[in-house]
């Protein structure tokens, strides 16, 4: 209820942390409460920025340390984007964030894939994306 706020930005870390599992129906069933959190705030506030900056931050070392993938990456995607496009005053803020979440989440694990590789100019390349 009112106190949903609250939650933002304590919560977004383990309920990303969640999401990351590669568990199909776990990832379809906790997604939606990004969703919940950015409507939260901002209806607020306004803005759902507190939430942006958190997952911004949390992913990084998340995909850092070796989780998400391809299919968390087209399963944030859809998701996030329908629920935004059903939310006439979130369509255009959320889609820009899902795009923004979904170059992070490539850049990042294209890094992480390269982070073995002996090939340096394609490391650096990668290096440089993500920048």
């Amino acid at each position: 209820g009112q106190r949903k706020i609250e939650f933002i930005p304590g919560m977004v870390g383990p309920i990303l942390e969640m999401t990351l599992v590669p568990e199909l129906e776990l990832r379809r069933s906790t997604i939606p409460i990004f969703f919940d959190m950015m409507l939260c705030e901002h209806r607020l506030t306004g803005s759902f920025g507190r939430f942006e900056d958190e997952i911004l931050r949390r992913l990084d070392s998340e995909v850092e340390g070796g989780r998400g993938d391809e299919q968390y990456m087209q399963l944030f995607k859809s998701i996030l984007l329908s629920c935004c496009q059903s939310h006439p005053e979130l369509a255009k803020p959320g889609e820009d964030f899902v795009k923004l979440v979904s170059e992070l989440l490539e850049r990042l694990m294209d890094y992480r894939a390269v982070m073995n590789d002996e090939n340096k100019t394609y490391s650096m390349s990668c290096t440089v994306n993500l920048l």
